[in-house]
């Protein structure tokens, strides 16, 4: 039997683009692909728990992407996570009691940071940091909570104690 170097250097061309796609999709779906300019001022916000919360993560607000997570750290006084957020300079009138949040996305459950804004009148500067914060919800922590929690009121037997 005679080979087909056609049907064969077909069949590796299209095996080559499949692969380059998987490649192309796989950087694609873990580059948030948010672009924030050269202009901007720093925040930093400290939480007990970032669950998986990532660098590059975006920090939105009402859902906009208004800037993305730079580093985060522990403070190794308090044994916080000091999460430190890049904000565009466009949205420089973020006010001063802006409060921020680890909140969940999508059904795989991307963490982004978000900024709810309060009322003052002062706004972020550059280097300031948030004063409430609220911590990533974990599941597994909700679940333990839920399946171990007992009713201090009750006895063994259900009856209210006298």
């Amino acid at each position: 039997m005679r080979p087909n170097y056609k049907v064969e250097l077909a069949s590796g061309v299209f095996l080559a683009l499949g692969v380059a796609a998987l490649l192309w999709l796989a950087t694609q779906a873990t580059d948030y692909g948010q672009e924030i300019g050269d202009e901007a001022y720093f925040v930093s916000a400290r939480f007990s728990n970032v669950a998986d919360l990532k660098v590059r993560a975006p920090v939105k607000i009402g859902g906009v992407t208004v800037g993305l997570v730079e580093t985060i750290t522990l403070d190794p006084a308090t044994f916080e996570a000091v999460v430190r957020l890049r904000i565009d300079n466009r949205f420089n009138e973020i006010p001063a009691d802006s409060s921020t949040a680890i909140l969940t996305s999508g059904v795989l459950g991307d963490r982004y940071v978000g900024l709810e804004p309060g009322a003052d009148i002062e706004v972020l500067q550059d280097g300031d940091e948030t004063i409430v914060n609220q911590s990533a919800v974990v599941l597994e922590q909700l679940v333990s909570k839920f399946l171990f929690n007992t009713n201090s009121d009750t006895d063994s037997e259900g009856a209210s104690p006298e």
